[in-house]
């Protein structure tokens, strides 16, 4: 006797539209993208959900949003098609070719470059990749002139036709480890050290501040984040960050007013994209989620 549970056969093209649709918060939204109806990509659920035994999303007030099957499988989903879109490119014998222009936060310049940048050198070794680090202002400014192709920066409220909201990372004041559990400057005006204006991250400090009543002064206002890191260290202040490549030598304070999360969004210059361009985005958005992002609730925003 036969006691195997028998086999489960995911349907890929059923499993993209999923995922399409998370990422891209609406089920209307993920059927454009691959080219389908809205009652196909409805259909399509119905049968993973069928194939599950379970459902993967849940109606949140006007949406849908993933049920905690719907989130585990979520992971496995995207590690299928990515294993998939590896493969079609390796049989076909497709060998990419060009250049590939990416703009990130300098928060992200270490943690992110050495391992993205060496898995997609080495899956394509023949393309080009140029690097700009450089503050929100910039990458923008730069997008709009048409002289990057991937820009990953803070969520500024800016709309860019081709943008993706990978999730949020909170917000969090930084100072020297000597100072972690005290106020160096209890009786005045608390000293900051910050990006010049305009700064996500700055006005997000002085609000809370001011929110809570509390006064402060901008001590050092740098250009560069080395600069935020330096002059924190010296103990001239403290800042406002994520944790993403937050020096050894600096810990997180947690006696000072709440701040936000900040988003973290990935802009293309154009959709669809070139396909070296398309294999960049997804080793970006690979990467940014093994950081431990808090990624959206997945709202489906409308009903398939």
């Amino acid at each position: 006797m036969n006691d195997r549970v028998p086999r489960i056969t995911f349907d890929l093209d059923a499993l993209r539209s999923f995922v399409t649709g998370i990422e891209l918060g609406g089920f209307a939204k993920a059927a454009d993208r691959v080219g389908r109806s809205a009652s196909a990509v409805s259909a399509q659920l119905k049968k993973l959900e069928d194939q599950i035994g379970a459902p993967i999303l849940q109606k949140s007030g006007r949406g849908r949003i993933l049920t905690p099957t719907g989130e585990c499988f979520l992971g496995y989903a995207r590690r299928l098609l990515a294993l998939n879109d590896e493969a079609a490119i390796a049989v076909r014998g497709v060998e990419l070719s060009g250049s590939v222009r990416i703009g990130l936060q300098e928060d992200f310049g270490e943690h992110l470059l050495s391992r993205m940048l060496g898995d997609f050198a080495r899956a394509h070794p023949n393309v080009t990749v140029e690097v700009h680090l450089a503050r929100n202002a910039a990458l923008v400014r730069r997008m709009e002139e048409g002289r990057l192709d991937l820009a990953l920066s803070w969520d500024t409220g800016a709309d860019w036709p081709y943008s993706e909201t990978l999730g949020q990372l909170p917000l969090c004041w930084i100072g020297p480890a000597a100072t972690q559990a005290t106020d160096p400057t209890p009786s005045g005006p608390l000293p900051l050290v910050l990006f010049e204006a305009p700064c996500v991250m700055r006005s997000a400090a002085t609000a809370a501040l001011d929110a809570a009543g509390r006064a402060w002064r901008v001590a050092v206002s740098s250009a560069s984040l080395p600069g935020i890191w330096t002059a924190v260290g010296a103990g001239l202040g403290v800042t406002v960050r994520t944790r993403v490549g937050l020096p050894g030598h600096l810990v997180v304070r947690n006696d000072l007013p709440a701040l936000p999360r900040v988003g973290l969004v990935l802009h293309r210059a154009t959709d669809p994209a070139p396909e070296a361009v398309k294999r960049l985005a997804d080793i970006v958005v690979d990467t940014v989620a093994d950081m431990g992002i808090d990624r959206p609730r997945h709202s489906a925003g409308e009903e398939p």
